[in-house]
């Protein structure tokens, strides 16, 4: 099963599986994250809060837009992480400070089709990641 692209491709999908599917197209999505070399898994990197460990990396792209690199210890925290990225990467420091990024995942019901576990991190990444694009704005 090859991820898809766009936030709302993956509810579209997502809204069509069972949950033992509903788990593999996280982990799917996870596999298809941008490597993140191991030299950016530092202190710095890590989300605090997360049961599994879960890093991110912004980077600028020459039109200011952010693109984060992510990645986790863990398959299904690896395919949460890839998720909350569908919603924010490539956007303007604006678009992503301004965005209600828990709403975006809403439809996906996470609490719900996980255990407590796998989404107790899941503010703390959207928090860094905001964080990081007031860091941005202009």
């Amino acid at each position: 099963m090859a991820a898809p692209d766009t936030l709302s491709d993956t509810l579209d999908e997502y809204d069509l599986l069972e949950p033992d599917d509903r788990y593999r197209l996280l982990i799917d999505l996870g596999r298809a994250l941008e490597p993140m070399p191991d030299a950016l898994k530092t202190d710095a990197t890590l989300v605090r809060g997360c049961s599994a460990a879960v890093w991110v990396y912004p980077t600028r792209l020459p039109d200011g837009r952010l693109h984060f690199l992510a990645d986790s210890n863990a398959a299904i925290t690896k395919g949460i992480i890839a998720l909350v990225l569908l919603a924010v990467q490539d956007r303007a420091p604006d678009a992503i400070a301004g965005m209600d990024v828990a709403a975006a995942l809403a439809p996906f019901d996470l609490k719900n089709q996980l255990s407590s576990n796998r989404t107790q991190g899941i503010p703390n990444m959207i928090a860094l990641i905001r964080a990081t694009a007031e860091r941005y704005q202009a």
